[in-house]
């Protein structure tokens, strides 16, 4: 049953005596009644001692009511339900990221995606709109990611995930997206890692006696077979055909499953890796590995190896840049060993095999000495004889 109302001085203001909050006995708490658009209202308006209130004040109220200058706590609410339904039907981007997350779960890259997000984007950009984000915050990002020491790859991978998620929502027609997307930052492709005979023979050695037999079974099959990191980590037996000698690369950075040739020294090595797991070079309790960078980086250090060297990327430099400089390999073989999808992305090995190949031209100067006849007419102008 509602408690009895008192009237104050002023029109249309009333009160109730109810149990005081926070305090011992009673208090009032105010109401107004007014009409609006021919409409009857009653609000309460507040309390005597948590909201302070008064009936002078609630004649305030009730008058900015009738005058339409204060909005009622109903409205307030209201406005405030509006707002929230209209903040989450906003395409942000990190409700872009969500999504995209959700309809790329098995993506390859995924996790590495969202370190560079959460590391990266959201700070800057996390409750923007796209088509809010303007040309100039974009060039601002990514000079900022620059000055911080980024190397221009990782720079590129972060600028590159922004123009990804605005392309996801363009091509979804989810929201509005900026027509300028940034110039992503340029990557020398051309820098290969490479290590010199003596540095070899020293990890060689420290291969062969090093405890932990899966990281290093791992560094030498890179050396041996070109493979990639991720490569090596998805690995299964079933995918080692050893009666014809081949390696079949099952979802690989290119995208189509490859295969490459298993040479002796690499079947050696699985030979000394024998294990129970289903992977070639499993992780804990055999199952697929998802790091080993600890291991191969004390590996590193025990051989001595520069500070910047990769222990497995860099080892694939090492398989690619030994077969160019060899002379005897193409460019065409290289790409197939590598599983590069592009040729282009076989060209920084070019120069390796240039070198090797002018070598052997200025091996006809010692073929020409050789010869009896021609011997003597080394230094001299041939032309004159022919």
């Amino acid at each position: 049953m509602a408690s009895r109302r008192y009237s104050t001085k002023y029109p249309g203001v009333f009160y109730r005596e109810v149990q005081r909050l926070g305090g011992p006995g009673t208090e009032k708490v105010y109401y107004i009644i007014y009409k609006k658009d021919g409409v009857v209202y009653e609000e309460k308006v507040g309390r005597q001692y948590v909201d302070d209130m008064t009936p002078a004040r609630a004649a305030g109220i009730r008058a900015e009511r009738i005058e339409g200058r204060r909005l009622s706590r109903k409205e307030i609410r209201e406005r405030l339900e509006k707002q929230r339904r209209l903040e989450a039907s906003k395409w942000t981007i990190d409700r872009l990221w969500l999504e995209y997350k959700k309809q790329n779960r098995h993506l390859k890259g995924l996790f590495i995606d969202e370190n560079r997000y959460k590391n990266y984007l959201k700070e800057t950009f996390g409750s923007k709109e796209p088509h809010l984000i303007s040309p100039l915050e974009i060039d601002q990002f990514k000079s900022r990611l620059i000055k911080r020491g980024l190397a221009d790859a990782t720079a590129r991978n972060v600028m590159e995930l922004l123009r990804r998620l605005i392309n996801f929502a363009k091509k979804r027609n989810l929201c509005r997206v900026p027509s300028y997307l940034g110039e992503l930052p340029r990557v020398s492709n051309e820098k290969t890692e490479d290590l010199t005979p003596a540095q070899l023979a020293k990890l060689w050695e420290v291969l062969d006696n090093d405890p932990n037999r899966t990281a290093a079974n791992m560094m030498k099959f890179v050396l041996l077979t070109g493979m990639r990191r991720g490569e090596l980590f998805r690995l299964k037996w079933s995918d080692i055909d050893f009666d014809h000698g081949f390696i079949f690369i099952r979802d690989p950075k290119g995208g189509r499953d490859q295969k490459i040739p298993l040479n002796r020294a690499a079947e050696e090595v699985l030979m000394s890796q024998g294990n129970d797991s289903e992977y070639v070079f499993p992780g804990r309790n055999g199952k697929q590995r998802v790091d080993i960078n600890k291991q191969v980086n004390r590996i590193k250090r025990a051989a001595g190896l520069p500070e910047n060297f990769r222990p497995l990327h860099g080892l694939r430099h090492v398989f690619a840049s030994m077969l160019a400089s060899s002379g005897q390999v193409d460019m065409y073989t290289l790409q197939k060993l590598l599983t590069h999808k592009s040729p282009m992305m076989t060209q920084r090995y070019a120069h390796m095999r240039d070198e090797a190949l002018k070598k052997a031209s200025e091996l006809v100067e010692d073929l020409i000495a050789t010869d009896t006849e021609l011997g003597g007419l080394i230094g001299r102008d041939l032309s004159k004889v022919m």
